[in-house]
């Protein structure tokens, strides 16, 4: 039964087959074999590449054995188109096509089990990936807050330096009142005269300004300093909102880049061997000599063809011996008198009948 299967799977003409040897059947028993694990195969890296995508296993599985089916169907149909004519060019041109087929066909296959295979490296380089794509992201997210921060800084510099140096203007005239009261600078005059009063009085009124100046600038300082604390907030929201599709950074095109960080040898080396899988049926049946079941398939299609070729033929002269009958017999009948007469009769009637219809219908509109 296995037997009878893996012939099904060859594409060979079981009726055909079942009348040659042993060595024969066996020989299509193996391009068959070779043709199901190869679909097999195919199906498993579907199933694989499937699941990195959707993350679903049973969707992962049903498109899978679809995908086998289809590359089972392609190579069945690739290995059983390929016709043993004894001619070498002849098959190498029937071949060709098949084998691109067969190349694309083993690197579609062979790429998610390259995944598969490589997965802890490729996992290894995507680390690598995401932590300088996580930096980056802080860093063009910092680049977007920095600017207006910045601003807000100096702000908030520039008015507590308005406060130091006005400070330092009422500091200024407190030491020249007490020391004119001292009398060691001024008038030098020891006591509170009129001059003291004056430079008291500058100094109160500056005083007055700088403590109306404090409460304004660490309103407005305040102010900056809640502007920066929000910036900062939408920094660190904006980054945890982020992180999230960086995790998510590991997905079937990821994975395939990642692959080819990796030194190419491996990879290579297992797309040869699919390629060699792939291929391995049509190179079989290409090195293979003629053996009795290409001879009666080949005697199968020329009868057939040969049968055809006749009946087109036989109906071909048919056609033209029927035509050349026709002309003859209307070229006889054309002369008659008595079927001219006849004719003439049924004319003449008809022309009667539709003079009467005619003449009924303008009667009723009248």
């Amino acid at each position: 039964m296995l037997k009878q299967f893996f012939i099904i799977c060859s594409g060979a003409d079981t009726d055909i087959l079942n009348q040659c040897s042993k060595g024969e059947q066996n020989k299509y028993v193996g391009i068959g074999a070779t043709v199901f694990f190869t679909a097999l195969m195919a199906s498993i890296a579907a199933s694989y590449a499937l699941y990195t995508v959707f993350d679903n296993l049973f969707a992962a599985i049903v498109f899978g054995l679809v995908w086998g089916l289809l590359i089972f169907n392609l190579d069945r149909y690739i290995v059983s188109t390929i016709k043993k004519t004894g001619n070498i060019t002849d098959e190498l041109i029937q071949a060709t096509p098949r084998l691109i087929l067969a190349v694309i066909i083993a690197i579609v296959i062979s790429k998610p089990l390259e995944l598969k295979i490589f997965q802890k490296e490729i996992d290894q380089v995507l680390l690598e990936q995401k932590n300088k794509l996580t930096l980056d992201n802080k860093t063009q997210i910092a680049e977007q807050y920095a600017p207006s921060i910045t601003d807000l800084n100096n702000t908030i510099e520039s008015l507590r330096l308005e406060i130091d140096t006005k400070e330092a203007e009422v500091n200024q005239l407190y030491d020249k009142y007490i020391a004119e009261a001292e009398g060691t600078s001024g008038t030098k005059r020891v006591g509170k005269g009129p001059v003291y009063k004056e430079k008291r009085e500058k100094h109160d009124a500056l005083l007055t300004e700088l403590q109306a100046l404090k409460t304004d600038n660490k309103i407005k300082i305040k102010d900056a300093e809640a502007q920066i604390a929000k910036l900062k907030t939408d920094y660190e929201t904006q980054v945890a909102y982020s992180q999230p599709i960086i995790n998510n950074f590991d997905g079937l095109m990821a994975r395939v880049n990642a692959l080819g960080e990796l030194p190419w040898l491996p990879s290579f080396f297992i797309f040869l061997l699919f390629l060699a899988i792939e291929t391995s049926p049509i190179f079989a049946k290409l090195l293979s000599p003629r053996g009795a079941y290409d001879f009666k398939l080949e005697d199968q299609e020329t009868a057939i063809k040969t049968d055809v070729l006749q009946n087109k033929n036989q109906r071909g002269h048919l056609l033209k011996t029927d035509n050349l009958i026709n002309d003859r017999i209307y070229s006889d009948i054309e002369q008659e008198e008595e079927l001219y007469t006849y004719k003439r009769k049924k004319a003449r009637e008809l022309m009667q009948l539709q003079a009467d219809a005619f003449f009924k219908n303008q009667k009723k509109f009248l």
